[in-house]
């Protein structure tokens, strides 16, 4: 079975995508590890993806194909995979659309974990560091015993420029102009499940694995 796990940033992906990859037998697959993985092992792929990830760039849409049609052949990849973080765009659910038709393969199902924005930015604005030992905070989920300072050290805590609520906000308006009109390809497609993200991991989990077994 091969599965596609889309939503926005702080909807959980990477967590279900690891539940789901115990659940049901299938490896769990993302562009951040395929660009490390074959950067590390120095691989043709990967000498050619390196100046874009140490600039900070996109890496073309050609190499990361390339690099997923190489893991997909790989013996952990027998049962299927779950995909998570590509394709981040229309035009790359295309271009993996046909790159699998190729090798006579084809999507089977794609999940959308759906949460509110509101949710989103108390999730990812939430967020705050100790610049000294480290320590990570979150304002509702894990907050300081005293606000605004670390439990370990007693250092002033901080938070990143990108984790701030409108820099947030922001982000996420751009990631759901791209995510839309994925999702409206893929319904046109009948593969399109999707899921409410805002109940506990295990209830989310149980819920997108019937989904996708459906």
């Amino acid at each position: 079975m091969y599965v596609i796990l889309l939503g926005l940033p702080g909807a959980g992906k990477g967590t279900q995508a690891a539940h789901l990859s115990r659940a049901m037998g299938l490896a769990h697959i993302t562009t951040g590890e395929l660009f490390r993985e074959n950067i590390r092992l120095g691989t043709a792929l990967g000498k050619k993806a390196q100046p874009y990830v140490e600039k900070g760039l996109l890496v073309p849409d050609e190499i990361t194909i390339d690099m997923l049609l190489d893991r997909i052949s790989q013996p952990d990849c027998g049962q299927g995979w779950i995909l998570d973080g590509f394709p981040r765009n229309l035009e790359q659910a295309r271009v993996l659309d046909g790159a699998l038709a190729q090798h006579s393969k084809a999507i089977d199902r794609v999940a959308y974990i759906k949460v509110r924005t509101e949710e989103l930015v108390r999730r990812l604005a939430g967020r705050w560091s100790c610049p000294r030992c480290g320590a990570p905070y979150h304002e509702s989920s894990h907050p300081p015993k005293v606000a605004g300072v670390c439990d370990n050290c007693g250092a002033e805590l901080y938070q990143r420029e990108d984790d701030r609520p409108e820099v947030v906000r922001t982000r996420l308006e751009v990631n759901l102009s791209q995510l839309e009109p994925l999702l409206g390809y893929y319904h046109q497609r009948g593969k399109l499940a999707e899921v409410d993200g805002e109940g506990d991991v295990e209830t989310i989990g149980g819920e997108l694995t019937a989904a996708l077994s459906s």
